[in-house]
């Protein structure tokens, strides 16, 4: 069984706040399939570093708005 990515996404969300974009929608403006976006919405596969880049810019937003990497337990303290 595949590990669940560390990079969580704020995607459909993102998506209904610019007018309820369709993931088919999004993925042409990015130049991915509809599947693409639906498995890194799900947090199933963790998109390149070059279509994170495009859904953020699709979306209006910097890269940090959409995506976040959390590496686990904070070891601080």
């Amino acid at each position: 069984m595949a590990k669940p990515t560390e990079v969580t996404n704020r995607i459909r969300a993102l998506r209904f706040a610019a007018g309820e974009i369709t993931q088919g929608e999004l993925a042409e403006r990015v130049g991915v399939t509809r599947q693409t976006i639906n498995a890194i919405e799900l947090g199933k596969y963790s998109p390149s570093l070059e279509v994170a880049f495009r859904i953020a810019q699709a979306l209006g937003r910097p890269l940090e708005a959409v995506f976040e990497y959390s590496d686990g337990p904070s070891s601080k303290g």
